[in-house]
């Protein structure tokens, strides 16, 4: 993205952050602008690419329903066919709940949903070992959600 945000559109993004499904009215009037005229900027964020979507943050599984697995892994190499392999197969496993390329020692972040340590061993052992270039898996469970 090379397009410079102005003030009007951080105060946009900022307002989706806060609430996606804030209507183009009430966006409108928290921006200073006539909703035909935040419609358009909306849009024009989403076609620039700034906007890429919109999701649905749960609270995670439930008491009983499964846990968070945090899961850092680490790649043989870090070139570009390896990264593109890794990332495309990634893609194809629901599971995989969010993939973060990352500094630092490990080469990626993942965040996953395993309804219990018989299901996250089945995913470490027929999803995680098997993705193109791993040579290191380290998990944790998260204890509980704080945010």
């Amino acid at each position: 993205m090379t397009e410079r945000l102005d003030r009007i559109d951080r105060s946009i993004l900022a307002a989706l952050r806060r609430n996606a499904r804030i209507t183009n009215v009430a966006l409108a009037e928290t921006a200073g602008l006539s909703a035909s005229a935040c419609l358009r900027r909306v849009q024009r964020l989403e076609e620039t690419g700034v906007i890429r979507g919109y999701t649905t943050i749960t609270a995670g599984p439930g008491a009983g329903e499964g846990h968070v697995v945090i899961v850092r892994i680490g790649l043989e190499r870090q070139t570009e066919d390896v990264l593109n392999r890794f990332e495309a197969e990634v893609r194809r496993h629901p599971e995989i709940r969010e993939c973060y390329l990352m500094t630092g020692e490990e080469d990626y972040l993942l965040r996953l949903d395993a309804s219990g340590a018989g299901d996250y061993e089945r995913i470490h052992k027929e999803v995680l070992s098997r993705l193109p270039g791993v040579v290191r898996i380290n998990s944790s469970f998260a204890i509980r959600s704080v945010l």
